[in-house]
């Protein structure tokens, strides 16, 4: 936890308890009050010295109840940034000192409930605001409290002992059970099963994962018991560096907090004066000192500016708490902040708007050959090689259902393709070339066939004869689609940067009605080719996997990093997203819009309340018989900060939509 969140926490049951004690202590102050008694008619409670005893527990309620706006003032005034504690402190030491002065013998009445209703309204505001604080940075706590507290490790006799998770050492092997927590990041060794991997990433779907893949500590095993490797322990882990990249996030400024923070110094010089205005005028008008320094008070009350302090803060610990339960890391507030604005999105083609694997995408088989059988013949003998056309090849399979039968006597063709036998027949999946070479004509021209942009071709003979042909891609992901169209619905263009020649690229440009692309461009040329749409006049972000892209990730106006798995460690990148899905770079926008929304709405109302609430505290309406107390001022003051959190909160709201 971290030592902001513990502040915090002590903070608020610090408020508490003064809440309740100055609580009690205010029930016997207002059952003494004179100007109480006057109003219930009741006389008998009054007795000698009964003054005296309401001035001594109101002078508890002051110094304990008030400490925290009086130590605040203190702050403030040391640091020459006077604020809202200030004016707190003001109005009740100016109620106490007079109403004090009243009891030892000054001419006028004593308004001491006026004082201890304040300080608890006043400590009652405080203690919702910071709850309100903790409510929106729980996240952090709640992402912390995903590892489990023991693990059970694997001895070298292979018995198993629980340890603590703190205990773990990297290279070390654990048992996970079905419904447990995986201890730590590491790798599958042994077993398979699905994961939930949905409060760590946002990825609310299982993923079914097996021996080799990457497991994240915090997520929860699924149907069958695995053995993990781990790989990463402490600081290093996916968790940890989530926590302390939404904390940074959390405590940087946003340039909207300096406007607020610059609003708010100058309310307070206005509440003081105001203040100051008001004693004087009431006075000079012929009313006598108690009713000046009630209003006086009553305006510094209501003018505070806790709401403006509150407006940006809460935003912008909801928006990047939310994010990161979604799988959208927050590095860059400014950053963040400008996404509403963005004129253009550049993204990289491979593993980006592409799953970065071959898969097939059609097939051709002659009459006398089933399209089915051709594929599952093709794939069977290339399930035994680990070329990337062959991983290809047995994908589209699967991808198909098709069932694979077993193959023999396996070789390859050096740049040419692989031969094998299924049930003896003769089974070869080669290249053009290896026709060529060979002599081998065909009765078709696959190239005929098939939509060739952006797809190799392979033969397959069966026994030396041609059957048939191959079309393998770069698979276009599902939701590439749907997020180019979402951004093109927003007003964005967008574009595409890839190494591949021209051809792959425009078939991906079209597939996806993408604005621009840019073919054939080597890694250290994506940055030029960024500034070069940034001089068109487009504020531009740039979307990679953060390795090869980062010149482009940093020469963008906003960096994106995609896909980053558990490594989430990207410096050139102003916002990592976790999952495989580009569809989250249309969200991170959209939230960036409904975040600003947000800070406008609290803003707009955090000082447009105070347009109508200094004039009434003053006293414009005293004509009407209207009048505010300093408790009703207090509670005018603590229902806007309210107000402004509960704004704040709705943004959990926002999100959903957003990714709706």
């Amino acid at each position: 936890m971290s030592k902001q969140h513990e502040h915090h926490k002590k903070m608020v049951a610090d408020f508490r308890r003064r809440f309740i004690v100055s609580s009690i202590l205010t029930v016997p102050i207002l059952i003494l009050s004179p100007t109480i008694q006057q109003w219930l008619g009741i006389q008998f409670l009054t007795f000698a010295g009964s003054l005296y005893v309401v001035l001594l527990l109101s002078t508890v309620v002051y110094f304990y109840g008030g400490y925290p706006f009086l130590s605040g003032m203190k702050d403030e005034l040391e640091s020459k940034n006077p604020g809202m504690m200030t004016l707190i402190a003001v109005a009740i030491t100016v109620a106490y000192v007079y109403s004090s002065a009243v009891v030892l013998g000054l001419e006028g009445s004593v308004f001491f409930w006026e004082l201890a209703t304040l300080v608890d309204i006043m400590l009652a505001g405080h203690w919702i605001e910071m709850r309100s604080v903790m409510g929106a940075s729980k996240a952090l706590e709640e992402l912390v409290k995903l590892i489990p507290a023991t693990a059970h490790l694997v001895q070298s006799d292979g018995s198993i002992e629980d340890i603590p998770v703190d205990e773990l050492e990297t290279e070390q092997e654990v048992v996970v059970k079905p419904g447990e927590k995986i201890p730590s990041d590491g790798e599958i060794t042994e077993g398979k099963s699905s994961i939930n991997e949905a409060m760590i990433t946002g990825e609310s779907t299982p993923v079914e994962k097996g021996v080799g893949d990457e497991v994240i500590g915090g997520s929860i095993n699924g149907e069958s018991t695995i053995r993990v490797e781990i790989k990463k322990v402490g600081e290093d882990t996916y968790l940890s560096q989530v926590v302390e990249i939404v904390r940074e996030a959390q405590e940087s400024k946003s340039k909207t907090q300096d406007l607020a923070n610059r609003a708010a110094f100058i309310l307070t010089i206005i509440a003081l004066v105001s203040g100051s205005i008001t004693l004087s005028t009431w006075y000079a008008l012929g009313f006598d000192l108690q009713f000046g320094i009630e209003r006086a008070v009553t305006v510094m009350v209501i003018t505070c500016p806790h709401a403006l302090g509150l407006a940006i803060p809460l935003v912008v610990a909801m928006s990047t708490s939310i994010s990161a339960q979604n799988g959208l890391l927050v590095r860059n507030r400014a950053a963040f902040e400008r996404a509403r604005d963005l004129d253009a999105v550049i993204f990289d083609k491979t593993g980006t708007l592409t799953e970065g694997k071959f898969s097939v995408t059609d097939v051709f088989a002659t009459s006398d050959t089933p399209s089915e059988e051709l594929l599952r013949l093709a794939a069977s003998v290339e399930n035994l090689s680990e070329h990337p056309i062959a991983l290809g090849v047995v994908r589209g399979a699967r991808e198909r259902d098709i069932a694979l039968r077993e193959a023999h006597d396996f070789s390859a063709i050096p740049g040419k393709g692989a031969v094998g036998y299924v049930n003896d027949l003769d089974v070869r999946v080669v290249s053009p070339g290896y026709l060529r070479e060979e002599g081998i004509d065909t009765d078709f021209d696959a190239a005929e066939q098939f939509d060739m942009r952006g797809k190799t071709i392979v033969y397959v003979l069966l026994d030396g004869e041609p059957k048939g042909a191959l079309a393998l891609a770069d698979v276009i992901r599902d939701e590439s689609r749907d997020a180019i169209a979402r951004l093109k619905d927003m007003g964005i263009k967008c574009m595409m940067l890839t190494g591949d020649n021209k051809s792959v690229a425009q078939w991906v440009a079209e597939e996806l009605d993408l604005d621009d692309y840019f073919a054939e461009v080597l890694p250290d040329e994506k940055a030029a080719k960024v500034e070069e749409v940034q001089a068109r006049g487009n504020l531009t972000a740039m979307v990679g996997d953060g390795v090869n892209d980062a010149p482009a990730l940093a020469t963008a106006d906003l960096g994106i990093a995609i896909g980053a798995g558990t490594d989430v460690a990207i410096e050139t990148a102003d916002i990592v997203l976790v999952r495989n899905s580009p569809l989250d770079v249309s969200v991170i926008l959209t939230l960036s819009q409904k975040t600003y929304d947000k800070m406008l709405q609290n803003l707009v109302w955090a000082t447009g309340y105070n347009a109508f609430a200094i004039p009434l505290a003053a006293g414009v309406l005293y004509w009407a018989n209207i009048l505010l107390s300093p408790a009703v001022g207090a509670i005018l003051m603590s229902l806007s900060t309210v107000i402004v959190a509960i704004n704040a909160r709705l943004l959990s709201l926002e999100r959903e939509r957003a990714s709706t």
